[in-house]
């Protein structure tokens, strides 16, 4: 049982990460993020990213193809609900088990390189899982329809408990409780929170030690006489399951499937969110999931008219050349922004936010603390 015994300063980490998940509708609202449809994706994404950040920042293992277990793991829990049940329970079960499995398949035969050839049979793996997703295994996934919920589905559980849904097209719900809105956020953030829980288990175990060895130096762990394999194939399998968990949950708030979840623009997304938040840490990825997401739902949707009422302050004419500049960067534009922030992280914060924060932390504490206030990060941050 000490791989769930808490250290006091992780017990406070985890408990204000708890208290910012349950208080995020009110936290959120003053940036216009405090709609459950985009803490719904906050979540999920989030746990996508933490599943991600235990292969690619604790082993070094860069994956481009972890998109196929977030699609997987959605095609599975939609014929859960299906087959079985629109009980959210068994769908998330399933999607994480098939994620775990599928990810072993490919881990297995991927692992046997490194390096940047390892990250290339993983894209093609990947990209083999969308081509046959979309076409070859149609009868499976629908082809480019997606797959979806019909009226004549089994539902055999369902059936048996009594439960009839009529003539309306069903959604999960979890005992009763519909699976949409701030409850269906809810049931994502309660995933996050223990998602996070096993991350931070993770981090601190000696698994996680052997872990960053393998990062660390694989060839010196190798000529000891230690196989490292098998520590990479369990990071590997871990992540997918994460990314299986994720994608069920992505069919829970919205029961479709389609082969564009699996697609290498979604695996570059995870990258992204990984890198941009900080590598290695425990809150960098679901910060970066999401700040990515922030953009490509609220910061995406301003337009002239928005910009027109921000500089509204302005006299006519600054007005007009000021809503032409941010034009540039916002709405269809945004990912121009995401892309010059990206670059600014990488040069000048390698670790991401995170990074950032510590840098920001110490300065401060060196300010009004007494120390040299020279700012650098000496340590990873959380």
């Amino acid at each position: 049982m000490s791989f769930f015994k808490t250290q006091p300063k992780d017990l406070i980490l985890l408990l204000c990460f708890a208290v910012v998940v349950l208080l995020a509708p009110i936290l959120f609202a003053p940036i216009g993020a405090g709609y459950p449809d985009l803490l719904q994706k906050f979540a999920i994404f989030g746990i996508f990213a933490l599943g991600f950040n235990i292969l690619f920042g604790l082993t070094g293992y860069l994956s481009f193809g972890h998109a196929a277990f977030l699609g997987v793991g959605s095609y599975s829990a939609v014929w859960t609900f299906k087959l079985l049940s629109m009980n959210p329970l068994p769908a998330i079960i399933f999607a994480t088990l098939v994620g775990g499995l599928f990810s072993a398949l490919i881990g297995f035969i991927s692992l046997r390189r490194t390096g940047i050839y390892f990250s290339i049979l993983t894209l093609a793996f990947a990209q083999m899982s969308y081509n046959m997703a979309y076409s070859v295994l149609t009868p499976i996934t629908n082809g480019e329809t997606g797959l979806q919920l019909v009226q004549s589905d089994p539902r055999v559980l369902d059936v048996a408990f009594g439960r009839d849904y009529g003539a309306v097209l069903p959604s999960s719900d979890l005992f009763g409780i519909g699976m949409t809105g701030y409850p269906g956020y809810y049931f994502c953030g309660f995933m996050l929170i223990l998602c996070f829980f096993l991350t931070l288990r993770i981090f601190r175990s000696p698994f996680g030690m052997m872990l960053r060895a393998v990062k660390s130096n694989q060839n010196r762990m190798n000529y000891t006489g230690l196989n490292t394999k098998p520590y990479a194939l369990a990071a590997f399998v871990i992540s997918g399951m994460y990314a299986g968990l994720a994608g069920g949950l992505l069919a829970v708030t919205d029961p479709l499937a389609g082969a564009e979840r699996m697609q290498w623009t979604a695996s570059g997304e995870v990258v992204l969110m990984t890198i941009l938040g900080g590598s290695g840490t425990l809150l960098g990825p679901v910060i970066g999931a999401g700040a990515i997401k922030y953009f490509e739902n609220i910061f995406s949707a301003f337009n002239d008219q928005i910009l027109a009422q921000v500089y509204s302050f302005l006299p006519e004419i600054l007005q007009q050349i000021m809503v032409a500049i941010s034009s540039l960067f916002v709405g269809e534009g945004w990912h121009l922004t995401l892309g010059a922030l990206f670059m600014i992280i990488v040069i000048f914060l390698p670790g991401g936010l995170m990074e950032g924060f510590k840098r920001l932390r110490n300065l401060i504490s060196g300010k009004f603390g007494g120390g040299n206030g020279s700012g650098r990060a000496t340590a990873p941050a959380e």
